[in-house]
């Protein structure tokens, strides 16, 4: 067996969605799409603020981590990593935020650089993008909640 072909088959499986938390934002549930096509990850992010703390520049944004839900609000704070031109689904160019935190579900935890964008017509609020899981699993696009636990009305 190929170097290659043994270092893959000891990756964990992840579904095409799965529950992920943002433990330095203090959001403990948003459904992700595990998304290959997307360099990037991004999360659905809206009323967003530009900041200056002393030498630090800050970003602040309001999320709604539950899909079809807009009552729970969250309002966050993160020191803002850049901004970046990304390509968004169709195909515009847009400036955005880029923050680095925290992503986990199970026992798994890693840094990701994240992007913040209006996501409110897009059927999931978070998209992993390729960079977050490349080299630490692998994706079963026929499965889903392989590393969460489905949640009620999911």
């Amino acid at each position: 067996m190929p170097l290659a072909e043994s270092k893959r088959s000891r990756l964990p499986l992840i579904g095409w969605r799965e529950w992920v938390k943002f433990p330095d934002l203090g959001i403990e549930q948003v459904k992700a799409k595990i998304d290959t096509g997307a360099r990037s990850s991004a999360l659905y992010a809206f009323d967003v603020e530009y900041l200056q703390a002393g030498d630090r520049q800050l970003v602040q944004f309001k999320v709604h981590p539950l899909q079809k839900q807009t009552t729970d609000v969250r309002t966050v704070q993160a020191e803002l990593l850049e901004q970046r031109q990304v390509k968004n689904s169709g195909g515009t160019i847009e400036l955005r935020p880029v923050i680095l935190t925290r992503v986990s579900f199970r026992d798994v935890e890693w840094p990701i650089e994240l992007t913040l964008t209006h996501r409110k017509n897009m059927q999931f609020r978070m998209l992993l993008g390729r960079e977050a899981i490349r080299n630490r699993f692998l994706v079963d696009t026929g499965r889903s909640y392989l590393q969460s636990d489905k949640l009620p009305n999911s």
